[in-house]
């Protein structure tokens, strides 16, 4: 016989992790290690699969501090060596020697095929009060074979990232005019261009990169690699504020270094002559002209016609499936609000943030947290050791255990960038002689020489 939900004891209940990523996996190996009992909701086919769709890109991070703590004690008993903690691991390696063998010692707590579509109180919607941090949690999955399912849980540890829903090449966060029926010419994503067909897309081709972090980074340096071999391959990388000292990032003053040398590979990409950087340009509308994208500023500028654009402005957390839980939300980031004013691109400092925890990601609505990249809504500066820490944090809380919970045990690096993103927004922050920018204006600017002709100069 079928036991009524309402009848099984909520510490009973199994604490579910959604998403089977780096820091979901994470968390269920704390959980675990606390005696504590997850089950994790992985909405693809397989550990990782978010990771898996950048295989190709290599982080910036090295083994070492890519491999959490606790999942490295769950892993130890199976014979699982763990990789040179010096090398640099492409998201491919990330996800095939660790996340999938850490699903794997999970067993039957990681389910795949379920994707969370809502998560809610048992018999409360978020304006009901009555006992409502007594009752559960109760999920709404869909299996991959359209079925549904309801389960509970004692608490929520939503680490579903923020990888599905990229943000738009409109300046003003929305879709630019024309960019839905240009969707065919426009990718979301750094290329792999050692796929023949993704190469064949991008070659002898002129293509626009909007963006200003990593991503944008490593897109610029491959493309600038396919145009030594291809030519009449271009780039022009397309930034919403002027060139300043923290446009290529930390660069040596990084202490990730292969982080630094990202902003440095797309610095040679410009000063090489394989792409223009368009500062100041906030994209209004995509339209076609003879097979053609052209781009168009706010300000009424054109570019010149591009063949593809890859756009790279971020990501954003999906909290569809959160809405109704009583969540404390920064109104700028969608990050929880006692953590945003620490990496709030505003006014964040020297790109680094104080180890954080449960109290930092604690909402009005009990048990429930937003961890890993999802916990930082629309910042751009997660690391994935942080994610470690948070969830380290937050079951040692639900454990009981709140010294621990309240406990630093990590140190993070700086990037070695400080100001806010928001003062370089403004074209007089980019100062002459300051990597290259030379007037108020947004203008088409050449760094360094050996390049083309500009479109227009200072």
């Amino acid at each position: 016989m079928t036991v009524p939900i309402t009848e099984v004891p909520t510490a009973a209940l199994p604490i579910v992790v959604i998403g089977a990523g780096p820091i979901g996996l994470a968390a269920a190996s704390h959980l675990v290690e606390r005696g504590l009992e997850p089950l994790v909701l992985e909405a693809g086919d397989g550990a990782g699969s978010a990771v898996r769709e950048w295989s190709h890109v290599r982080l910036f991070s090295t083994w070492a501090e890519l491999v959490d703590p606790a999942a490295e004690k769950l892993l130890a008993p199976t014979g699982w060596v763990k990789p040179d903690g010096a090398t640099y691991p492409t998201g491919g390696d990330w996800a095939e020697q660790y996340l999938r063998p850490l699903a794997d010692v999970l067993g039957d707590r990681v389910r795949f095929g379920a994707r969370v579509a809502g998560v809610s109180r048992l018999g409360r919607d978020r304006v009901v009060d009555a006992d409502r941090h007594q009752q559960p949690f109760t999920l709404h999955i869909q299996g991959a074979d359209g079925t549904e399912e309801r389960i509970t849980a004692r608490a929520v540890i939503d680490a579903s990232g923020t990888w599905s829903t990229p943000s738009p090449i409109g300046g003003d966060g929305l879709p630019a005019l024309g960019e839905r029926t240009a969707a065919d010419r426009i990718s979301y994503r750094v290329p792999d261009l050692k796929d023949p067909a993704v190469r064949a897309r991008y070659e002898g081709k002129r293509t626009a990169v909007i963006g200003s972090g990593a991503s944008a980074f490593t897109a610029l340096a491959y493309l600038a690699d396919l145009a030594k071999d291809a030519p009449g391959t271009h780039a022009v990388w397309i930034l919403r504020r002027g060139i300043g000292g923290s446009t290529f990032g930390g660069g040596e003053a990084d202490q990730l270094p292969a982080r630094g040398a990202l902003g440095l590979a797309a610095k040679a990409a410009v000063d090489d002559g394989y792409a223009d950087a368009v500062t100041g340009f906030r994209t209004a509308a995509v339209d076609h002209a003879d097979g053609r994208l052209v781009l168009t500023a706010e300000d009424g500028r054109r570019l010149d016609p591009v063949d593809e654009v890859i756009v790279l402005t971020g990501l954003r957390p999906d909290l569809s499936f959160l809405a109704e839980l009583r969540l404390g939300l920064d109104e700028r980031l969608q990050a929880p609000a006692d953590l945003a004013p620490l990496i709030d691109p505003n006014v964040h400092s020297c790109g680094t943030v104080y180890p954080h925890g449960v109290n930092e990601l604690s909402h009005p609505e009990k048990d429930v947290y937003l961890v890993g990249m999802k916990s930082y809504g629309r910042a751009p500066t997660f690391l994935a050791m942080t994610g470690y820490e948070q969830v380290r944090s937050i079951a040692a809380a639900l454990a009981g255990d709140q010294e621990a919970a309240e406990r630093v045990e990590l140190t993070l690096p700086e990037t070695g960038v400080c100001g806010g993103a928001g003062l370089f927004d403004e074209p007089e922050g980019a100062q002459a002689g300051d990597g290259g920018g030379c007037c108020a204006a947004p203008a088409t600017i050449q760094i360094g020489v050996g390049g083309p002709a500009t479109s227009g100069g200072c």
